[in-house]
């Protein structure tokens, strides 16, 4: 099986769970997704992979659903739940991190030296990367809330909610990869001159992809009670 055809089934599987996430549990349930996604993403990311000819990262598609909670968030409930979950999101990233470097300190036994080694060479911290992920998860997350909510202002029909949900989270995205890549990759000169252009705008690339994948799933939430819902109506 190719890499494009396990990517576009990666990306069903990613966005129908978060539908069922929020069938299931509702709002506290979209909370939970964006606190894992967060921290998946930034482990995803550390794997390349070559994906319709260019060179990607895998965490797009996991980073792009916590995009998509947020529009949901901003359309079901509200502006200030969804900056809620974008502040919950970053604090449970950044708790992560502090978490595992603490427990990177402690000496593993001989027996279990690979484990070890690898557990290092995921979660030993990158500081540049890290303070990169954080700012960059941080704007664009609430700025695509804003243009989220400033579109649904123009138009408030149900109907142009994938104007109000594509728009935004382009946008947002758009913005994401400009300050990621340059504070990460651009500012220590890791890449320079056409290289550093190409890393962003391919990076770009694949989330604006994964932005138009995902906009029918919102309709789909749109149309649920989550089951937590429709109990507190029957009581």
């Amino acid at each position: 099986m190719t890499n494009e055809m396990i990517w576009i089934i990666f990306a069903i599987v990613n966005f129908g769970l978060i539908v069922l996430c929020y069938y299931l549990f509702g709002k506290i349930g979209l909370f939970a997704w964006v606190a894992m996604a967060t921290v998946l993403a930034n482990i995803q990311v550390m794997k390349t992979i070559e994906l319709f000819g260019i060179t990607a990262t895998l965490g797009n598609i996991m980073y792009g659903t916590v995009f998509l909670a947020g529009d949901i968030f901003n359309e079901k409930y509200g502006k200030k739940t969804a900056q809620k979950a974008v502040f919950v999101g970053f604090f449970i990233n950044l708790s992560s991190v502090i978490i595992m470097q603490i427990a990177l300190l402690f000496q593993g036994t001989p027996d279990t030296a690979e484990i070890n080694n690898s557990l290092s060479a995921i979660f030993k911290l990158m500081p540049v990367i890290f303070i990169a992920s954080l700012i960059a998860y941080l704007i664009s997350q609430l700025l695509d809330i804003a243009i989220f909510q400033q579109i649904k202002k123009r138009w408030p029909a149900e109907k142009m909610l994938w104007l109000r949900k594509t728009g935004s989270t382009l946008i947002g995205q758009a913005v994401d990869t400009i300050l990621f890549v340059t504070i990460a990759f651009g500012l220590n000169k890791t890449y320079t001159g056409i290289i550093f252009w190409e890393v962003m705008l391919t990076t770009y690339l694949v989330k604006a992809i994964v932005a138009l994948l995902d906009t029918p799933f919102i309709y789909m939430v749109q149309k649920i009670t989550p089951l937590n819902e429709k109990d507190a109506k029957i009581a």
